[in-house]
């Protein structure tokens, strides 16, 4: 891992202001972003507001922090973001180039080596994912002992690193869960993706050693409830958690029970039982809640008495708003029912509803595409475009997601895109609802403002 021998250049003039902090509970976040995609940068603790900066001329930024928490925050570069570890005291320079976010990300200064071995973990971990694909094939302990070993490698550079930085217990803490809860995930991942792998026709029994590292595992761990590693492997823990309980005590010869709604009441039983953290709690019911629904796509009397149960146990007002939100667009995205009447914006940065965008005599698909997701982007562009000979009596409309409307304009003409049948999202939230997008390849197909499928998918629904 070499990001720890580059160094950080920035201007002189950055670098000045950056100086020791006055005193010992402040903290200074500043840094340069190469080629911006929004005029701010925006911090984040956990999922609260801290505070918001605009770009200079020059395209520097800076945050001074008095008093704050030591922690995990995130920053907000629209439409990416990424994690920052600060402690009081802290005089940190980040660096990145928006064309590669993560890769270009390098910091500097009193408190970068904590976060360089961060964003480097992270990125060896989306490196290693192919490999570790490969690994759900083989026997279980030939699997462990592949990923022990990537384990291991990580955990000797962290006590290195450590060794000549001394990082405080509660860096550490963040460091070592930014190496094992990924391990984790893969090991809860193992028995369904090797099930799938080999074609075996029931999940491979596993000894009580496989999961050997359930016994030390801190599942109310309030310091990492936004972590996505942690949270991820919240996840798949309470997920395979319900799948093993329910095979051992409602299932027959040994098959699940497949009712999603029994299986996700299993989820939402297990939570409650073993999490107390209210945050974490909270945040794994919305998750549950919200994989239920958009995978079953459908109202019904189970999906309302399921929402109740969710609601009986959330004590978050606001995900309760979002459940009802997300379930009234499921009903409003059912066949015969009018297209939603959301607005997007054209070229020339003018409000058209969805419904002026529907043709009459063709069936018209919404599909859906970021700027950050440049592999899909080409690739639905390639797809679309054979779609088009393939269906000459369609139309087909792009709104585009999380990206704002200079970078839009320019992807239009760089790609030399049909701008008449090309739109801006501007409000995500309210075209995630209103449409349901949950994934890319989501479309919604529709004839003369009435929709035909609401959960269409463009690579296997056409």
């Amino acid at each position: 891992m070499v990001r720890f021998l580059l160094g950080l250049i920035l201007l002189s003039s950055l670098v000045s202001c950056s100086g020791s902090p006055e005193n010992g509970s402040s903290v200074f976040f500043g840094g340069e972003i190469v080629n911006p995609t929004s005029e701010y940068v925006v911090l984040y603790h956990n999922d609260s507001y801290v505070d918001s900066v605009k770009l200079d001329d020059n395209n520097h930024f800076a945050f001074e922090l008095d008093g704050i928490e030591d922690g995990l925050y995130h920053f907000d570069h629209t439409p990416e973001l990424q994690y920052v570890y600060l402690t009081k005291g802290d005089s940190l320079l980040a660096r990145l180039n928006t064309v590669e976010f993560d890769e270009s990300l390098v910091y500097s200064g009193k408190g970068s080596e904590i976060n360089n071995f961060l964003i480097e973990i992270f990125l060896t971990n989306e490196k290693e994912e192919p490999l570790i694909k490969e690994y759900y094939n083989l026997a279980p302990e030939a699997f462990s002992e592949k990923i022990d070993s990537l384990h291991a490698i990580k955990v000797a550079l962290l006590n290195e690193l450590n060794a000549d930085n001394q990082f405080t217990p509660k860096a550490l803490a963040m460091a070592e869960a930014s190496i094992d809860y990924n391990t984790y995930i893969n090991k809860e991942k193992y028995p369904f993706y090797h099930k799938k792998e080999t074609g075996e026709e029931t999940i491979h029994e596993l000894d009580e050693g496989f999961y050997g590292y359930r016994k030390n595992i801190d599942l109310n761990n309030k310091d990492l409830t936004y972590f996505r590693p942690y949270f991820d492997f919240m996840k798949w823990h309470f997920g395979n958690m319900s799948y093993m309980t329910c095979l051992e005590n409602c299932s027959t010869n040994k098959q699940p029970v497949s009712d999603r709604l029994h299986f996700n009441k299993h989820k939402l039983t297990l939570v409650d039982s073993i999490v107390k953290q209210t945050d974490l709690r909270d945040i794994l019911f919305r998750n549950v809640a919200m994989d239920y629904l958009l995978r079953e796509h459908k109202p019904s009397e189970e999906a309302t008495v399921f929402i109740d149960k969710f609601k009986s146990l959330s004590t978050n007002e606001e995900h309760q708003e979002e459940i009802d939100l997300l379930y009234k667009g499921i009903k409003n995205l059912q066949p015969n029912t009018a297209i939603p009447n959301v607005a997007v914006k054209d070229i020339n940065n003018e409000s058209v509803s969805l419904k002026d965008l529907t043709n009459n005599k063709k069936n018209t698909v919404f599909y859906f595409w970021t700027a950050d997701q440049k592999s899909h982007f080409r690739n639905v562009n390639k797809h679309i475009t054979s779609l088009e000979e393939k269906y000459p009596h369609y139309n087909f409309v792009g709104i585009n997601l999380r990206t704002n409307f200079s970078q839009w304009k320019q992807l239009m003409h760089d790609y030399n895109l049909d701008t008449s049948k090309q739109f801006f999202g501007e409000n995500f939230k309210e075209l995630q609802m209103a449409m349901i997008i949950d994934g890319l390849n989501k479309c919604v197909i529709a004839k003369d403002t009435v929709v035909v499928d609401g959960f269409a998918n463009l690579y296997t629904s056409l």
